[in-house]
Formats: C-alpha cells, structure tokens, sequence
C-alpha cells in the first residue's frame, strides 16, 4: 500500500512538471514566463539555491557554483567573470532558458559541457575538458545543479590539470562541506582520482599516459561499490541529478 502511495505521488508530480514544460514552451508570453519561473523554482528546487548558491571562489580565474539564478549571473558579472560552464547541459528547462537568456544580457560566453555525476568519466570528456580549460575565456564560474559532485569533479580536474595543483589538494574539492557524499553513487568520481592515485603510486605515470593507456572506465565502474544509505540520502532526500 505504501508502495502504492509512493508510486501514485512521484507520477502525479512527473505529471504536473511535464504540463507545466509544455505550457510554458520557450517562455515567451507573460503567462509562459511565470510558468518558467514557477518550473525553475519549484521543481528544479531554485528555491533552495536562492536561499544558498553553494558558491566558492576556489582559485583567481575560477568559481563553483550551484545552478545559477539570473541575479547570481549578474553578479558574477560583476565581479569579473567572462564564461560560465554549464555542466548540466543544454536541456529543455526553465533553469536553463533563464540562465542562457541572462548570459546574453551580461555578455558572458555560455559552455554546455554536459558532465555525469554516477557514471566513470569517457576518456574523451577527459580529453575535451582539458582543451576546454586551455582555450575558454577567464575568470570562469562553473556548475552543476546543486554544486555537489559534477562541480567538485570538474573544480579537482581543472585545479589538478590546468593550475598544476597536488592531487590530493585538488580532490578536496569533493567534499562534504560542499554537499558532496563520497559513500553514495556519486563517490564514482572520488574513485575516478583514487584509481590514478594507486597507479601512480606503484607506477609513476603522468595523469594524461595514464588515462589514454591504462584507464578503462567500464571495468573501474565495475570495481566501484556504494553504500545504500549514502544514495538513499542523495537520490531520494536530496533529489540529486
């Protein structure tokens, strides 16, 4: 019966959520936008990234972030930054038409580099994120969702790889304190560094010889193992992408 009930919710809410995506379309209308406003912050919880941006300035030329609200975009104008990278993706969401809309009106250069939070990083993702880093317009401000797991992934890659910093410094930046549980699925990425860590410890091997030689990411997500509590607490209470 409680199944029942769980079922019956998580269909009514999926329902409501893609009614509103279709009336509010590319939120051209006054109706339309309040639509997109409504979608943006209550279904993809901006009410709660209003309250709490989970924003750092985690070196000169880069920031994390959580989604970013049109006020949080002008404000990072403001302090400086030219290019904001969207780890979530371009998508059909109000969040993202927002986001793209204010851009434009800031200037800032929009990247969506689309990053998975329970899955081993592609080989390729790899490679392109470090072309990414050489090439894209600083200082930057990258996000995911909820500036957990794709943005601390991607801050520990962009501090190890492009600022040259330790990796066990860099790593911090998937930690707790940002709302990131290494226990849950979402710890795949810790495992990601800790897999080259163990390597290069055994076999002193450059990140970049390691990753295009040895890395296989289909058998290291195979090695990888969660705890059900931690992706309880991440998947079902917290509403992780």
């Amino acid at each position: 019966m409680a199944t029942t009930r769980k079922m019956l919710r998580r269909y009514t809410t999926t329902a409501l959520a893609d009614g509103i995506k279709r009336a509010r379309g590319r939120m051209i209308s006054p109706l339309q936008r309040a639509l997109g406003h409504f979608e943006s912050v209550f279904i993809d919880h901006a009410c709660f990234r209003l309250v709490y941006s989970n924003t750092y300035r985690i070196s000169p030329n880069m920031y994390r972030a959580s989604q970013p609200s049109p006020s949080h975009i002008r404000e990072a104008a403001r302090r400086g930054v030219k290019t904001i990278l969207n780890l979530r993706g371009g998508r059909d969401c109000a969040s993202y038409i927002l986001e793209a809309e204010a851009c434009r009106a800031a200037g800032l250069t929009l990247v969506d580099f689309p990053v998975n939070s329970r899955d081993m990083p592609k080989k390729e993702t790899l490679l392109k994120a470090r072309d990414l880093f050489a090439t894209m317009q600083y200082p930057a401000l990258l996000h995911c969702k909820s500036g957990a797991d794709r943005a601390g992934f991607m801050s520990a890659l962009y501090l190890f790889i492009h600022e040259g910093v330790p990796l066990e410094r860099a790593t911090k930046q998937l930690h707790w304190k940002y709302g990131h549980f290494k226990q849950a699925k979402t710890g795949i990425l810790d495992y990601f560094f800790e897999l080259y860590a163990a390597y290069n410890e055994k076999r002193p091997t450059a990140f970049w010889d390691w990753v295009e030689r040895v890395y296989d990411p289909v058998e290291a997500k195979a090695s990888f193992r969660s705890r059900e509590w931690a992706d309880t607490v991440v998947d079902r209470v917290l509403g992780r992408e």
